[in-house]
């Protein structure tokens, strides 16, 4: 490990109590929402499923001037302290805000887990470029692959 990442490791540790205690009582935020179709019916969740279409959300970031005045809760206000915190280190790191809140998320994975996750890191979109070009004959193998990938992605916390 490269002394510039010990030091922004030991930097990410020393982040007030309070990200531990929320950490503690709440799982991660999920940015991926997959649209999965169960007997019939359009299911929309975090946990993926065979032949799930991949959606990307964003989600909003408080009210603005609706009262006149911003209104940002605190979720928000942490995740925009995440994201100065990552811009303010980043000559350091190289890391933009994205790459900085996965590596985040991963810091108290094992190494082995961390490996994993950037080879599912490279994977993943390829497998789902296959899924868009395969033909009827060959989509319920890539799917399943895909959903094994996806599968194995959250389970590894990644």
């Amino acid at each position: 490990m490269s002394r510039q990442l010990r030091c922004l490791t030991a930097f990410i540790l020393l982040i007030p109590a309070v990200d531990y205690v929320c950490a503690q009582s709440l799982p991660p935020p999920s940015r991926t929402v997959f649209r999965c179709e169960e007997g019939g019916k359009v299911v929309y969740s975090d946990s993926p499923c065979v032949g799930a279409k991949k959606i990307d959300v964003e989600p909003t970031r408080g009210v603005s001037k609706l009262s006149g005045r911003e209104r940002v809760g605190r979720d928000v206000q942490h995740e925009q302290f995440r994201e100065q915190l990552a811009e303010a280190i980043r000559p350091i790191s190289g890391m933009d805000a994205r790459q900085f809140a996965v590596h985040e998320r991963r810091i108290h994975l094992s190494a082995e887990a961390q490996q994993e996750c950037r080879r599912l890191d490279a994977q993943l979109p390829l497998v789902e470029r296959e899924e868009r070009q395969a033909s009827t004959a060959s989509l319920g193998d890539v799917q399943s692959r895909l959903f094994r990938l996806r599968k194995r992605f959250r389970e590894l916390g990644c």
